[in-house]
């Protein structure tokens, strides 16, 4: 080991939490901080969050991790973060408050003006420069909605007074300074979700920032991945630690994966769920509906690129049982409940709640749940919400399967609903193929306490992070062929169902 410090610490900003992980060199978890912070919905659509409780919350858990075994800064090496991408927050350089709540990347608000775009014929020029398909999913349609819609916004903007970050940026500013010279920088990953990057260049595009009219003054810098971008300030728990990993979450979950080589893929289940493959340093233009992506970049190595399939309700189908309908009180429970009956009952949950993401790319779409009959109980709601998550991705692996043109001979697994032993064996049965669960599940945190520990000489490199990756469990599929094309056909005829429901 090239230095005397013990561990890598990891903020890993998710959508309804923020945690910090410690972790050993032997990528074990020795300690852990975690805080879950409030989903504002102002209207059907809308999803917000409070960026500055998002920051104290961080401060906490940080805190919360320190606690653990007699762990200070000084056995730190390094910060890595990562975080939910695309969600959009705006703020005061002087200040550090934000002028709104951060818009999160399920909010849908801004479909009318992407449509609009896409009826004006943008579509192909923004694939092509960035990747991306026309959907509010993305930062750039979000942020100018906050330009346009807090008064003063844009002149501030154009006057140099604001600063524009994913929560990325958001977090390194205020953890290595904020107003007192913060770093405002981002990394490739983030910046290719926000519609504003050239895929290709990895640079700040001058023509979708004059499409979506974004003061060029308000960007970060866009950095590799694995890189010092500056150090916690004075007065933080973790003054003086170099901050030296940035990966958006999903990225994150593919490098603590450690899926470095072209053609090796991930699926991460959370709020929603995320399959990537790597294609090395090609970039592969999709067919099949799915996003073409930067997987990551080390230093000033090569960016590596990948290809993604995103599925926006997953685990938060879940939460909606839970939270909403009042089915379950916690969402471990789904799992028994689902193991009440022997299957679905025929019943479908499609949860379209904020249309339908890859492979479809369906804004009009509506979550619909199908073939009820008096039959139908609890029990079948709860194995219908979790099959809805397998069948999905499902999808999305055979638009990857199709793009790759090499059929997938296993997934890895991480995130926090592998550990559901049914979805698991379900998820491998409707695949085909064998499912794999690591060690650590924890591998969004891991990716970027991976990326930051590489910076700073913690780990020497990726052969070293691959020797660290190791199986915990394995799921063969057990459904006949049959059966398995059957079940599928029905799942097609219940999406089908949740089309053209908004005009």
């Amino acid at each position: 080991m090239a230095n005397e410090q013990k561990y890598v610490i990891a903020i890993d900003q998710g959508t309804t939490s923020t945690r910090a992980i410690v972790f050993d060199h032997d990528a074990t978890i020795v300690a852990t901080g975690q805080r879950e912070h409030e989903q504002i919905f102002p209207g059907p659509g809308l999803v917000e969050h409070d960026a500055l409780e998002i920051w104290a919350s961080t401060r906490e858990v940080i805190g919360q991790a320190l606690s653990g075994p007699e762990i200070t800064r000084h056995d730190v090496a390094a910060i890595g973060i990562t975080n939910q991408r695309e969600t959009v927050v705006v703020w005061d350089r002087a200040t550090g408050r934000p002028i709104h709540n951060a818009i999160v990347w399920q909010d849908t608000r801004t479909q009318d003006e992407m449509d609009r775009l896409a009826e004006a014929g943008e579509g192909e020029r923004v694939r092509r420069l960035t990747g991306l398909p026309m959907s509010a999913y993305f930062s750039a349609s979000k942020l100018a909605w906050i330009l346009d819609n807090v008064e003063g916004a844009r002149e501030r903007a154009e006057a140099g007074d604001l600063l524009f970050g994913t929560i990325d940026t958001w977090l390194v500013w205020n953890l290595s300074g904020g107003s007192a010279g913060g770093a405002h920088v981002t990394d490739v990953t983030n910046a290719s979700r926000t519609m504003l990057m050239d895929v290709e260049s990895l640079e700040w595009s001058d023509e979708m920032l004059e499409l979506f009219r974004i003061p060029r003054a308000m960007l970060p810098s866009i950095r590799s991945s694995s890189e010092v971008y500056g150090a916690g300030n004075p007065q933080s728990l973790l003054r003086e630690t170099p901050i030296a990993g940035i990966l958006g979450d999903q990225q994150s979950a593919t490098f603590g994966q450690t899926a470095f080589s072209r053609g090796q893929s991930k699926n991460s289940y959370g709020t929603g769920n995320f399959v990537l493959l790597n294609t090395g340093e090609e970039m592969v233009r999709s067919e099949h509906g799915l996003i073409t992506t930067v997987a990551y970049r080390l230093g000033e190595e090569p960016p590596v690129y990948a290809l993604e399939g995103s599925i926006a309700v997953t685990g938060s189908l879940i939460q909606w049982l839970r939270d909403n309908l009042g089915m379950i009180s916690s969402a471990p429970e789904v799992e028994e409940l689902a193991r009440s009956v022997d299957d679905n009952g025929d019943v479908h949950i499609v949860p379209a709640f904020s249309g339908l993401f890859a492979p479809h790319w369906r804004s009009d779409a509506r979550g619909a749940i199908v073939g009820l009959t008096r039959f139908a109980t609890k029990g079948h709601f709860a194995r219908a919400a979790l099959e809805a998550v397998a069948f999905q991705s499902r999808e999305v692996i055979d638009a990857m399967n199709a793009d790759a043109g090499v059929p997938l001979s296993e997934l890895h697994v991480d995130g926090g609903m592998v550990h559901n032993e049914l979805l698991m064996q379900f998820q491998a049965d409707i695949l085909g193929v064998p499912v794999v669960r690591p060690v650590v599940s924890e591998t969004t945190s891991l990716g970027a306490a991976f990326a930051a520990g590489l910076a700073v000489g913690f780990w020497r490199d990726r052969e070293e992070l691959g020797a660290l990756w190791a199986e915990d469990a394995r799921w063969e599929p057990r459904m006949p062929d049959d059966e398995r094309e059957a079940r599928l056909a029905r799942w097609k005829k219940a999406v089908d169902r949740t089309l053209d429901w908004v005009e």
